[in-house]
C-alpha cells in the first residue's frame, strides 16, 4: 500500500455536504477510504454523499448527544473508525465597532465547541478501549485568518486561532494519555467557495474594498503563489495527513494558503 493509499481507512466529515468538506470527501474516498458525511443539511447532504459514494449522518456539531449517536452510527456502518475531519464552520463579516453579541455565541458554538466535541467523540472511539479502538487520526480545519489580521472578521479569526491551540493540546492529551491519535490542522487560505466569495462581497459592502473583485485582488497580492487557493489543494493536504505519509506529523498547523499567512 503507497504512502497516500487509504484503502480500509474509515473516515468522518464534518459539514460534507458542500464546499470544502465535499471536496474533502471526494479526495478521501478517491483515495480509497471509506467515508461518511455529516451536516445539518440533510437533503443537500445525502445528495452529496450518494454523489461521492459516501455515507450519510445527521449531525449539529454543537450537540453532545448528537455526536454520541453520529459515532455510533458511523462505526456501526463502516465497521470501525480511523479518521475525523473537523471542517464543519461559520463565517460572519463584521467590523468590531458592530459586534453582534449572538453572532459571535454562534461562531463560538459551531467552530470551536463544534469542534472540542468533535475531538472528544474521536477520541472516545479510537482509543484503547473505545468503540473503534485502534487509534487514528483527527484533522481539524482552521484558517489562514487565524495567523493574519484581516479586517472585519475578528470573530471569526479567534475561534479559528481557537482551533489551533485546541489541536495541539488534543495532540499532547492523546500522546501523554496513550490514545494513539494523531491531532493535527490545516490552515486553509481563501477558497472561492460560497462562503469565500461571501467574504468578498461582505468586505467590499462594509467599505474595506470598492468591489468583491477588488477584495480578491487583494488576497491574490498577499499570497506568494499569486492565486486563490482551489477546494482540491485543501483536499490533497487532509489526504496526507490522514494517510502514513503524516505518520509523524502530530499536534501541528499546516498552512495550505500559497504563502498568504508566512
Amino acid at each position: 500500500m503507497g504512502a497516500f493509499d487509504l484503502t480500509g481507512r474509515k473516515v468522518l466529515v464534518t459539514g460534507g455536504a458542500q464546499g470544502l468538506g465535499e471536496g474533502m470527501a471526494r479526495a478521501l474516498t478517491a483515495a480509497g477510504a471509506s467515508v461518511v458525511i455529516a451536516d445539518v443539511a440533510k437533503d443537500l447532504g445525502e445528495q452529496t454523499a450518494a454523489s461521492v459514494g459516501a455515507g450519510f449522518v445527521a449531525l449539529d456539531v454543537t450537540d453532545d448527544a448528537g455526536w454520541e449517536t453520529a459515532i455510533g452510527q458511523v462505526i456501526s456502518e463502516l465497521g470501525g473508525l480511523d479518521v475525523v475531519v473537523n471542517n464543519a464552520g461559520l463565517e460572519v463579516t463584521q467590523l468590531l465597532v458592530d459586534t453582534e453579541p449572538d453572532d459571535v455565541r454562534r461562531l463560538l458554538e459551531v467552530n470551536l465547541i463544534g469542534t472540542m466535541l468533535g475531538i472528544k467523540h474521536a477520541f472516545r472511539a479510537m482509543r484503547p478501549g473505545g468503540p473503534a479502538g485502534g487509534g487514528g487520526a483527527v484533522i481539524n480545519v482552521s484558517s489562514v485568518a487565524a495567523t493574519i489580521a484581516f479586517p472585519s472578521i475578528g470573530a471569526y479569526s479567534a475561534t479559528k486561532s481557537g482551533v489551533d491551540r485546541l489541536t495541539r493540546i488534543a495532540a499532547a492529551e492523546s500522546g501523554k494519555l496513550g490514545y494513539g491519535v494523531r491531532v493535527n490542522c490545516v490552515y486553509p487560505g481563501l477558497i472561492p467557495t460560497a462562503m469565500g466569495q461571501k467574504l468578498a462581497v461582505e468586505t467590499a459592502g462594509l467599505g474595506l474594498f470598492g468591489s468583491p473583485e477588488e477584495a480578491v485582488g487583494a488576497v491574490v497580492e498577499l499570497t506568494p503563489s499569486g492565486r486563490l487557493g482551489e477546494v482540491s489543494d485543501i483536499a490533497d493536504a487532509v489526504v496526507f495527513l490522514a494517510s502514513d505519509a503524516s505518520r509523524f506529523v502530530n499536534g501541528a498547523g499546516l498552512p495550505v494558503d500559497g504563502g498568504m499567512g508566512m
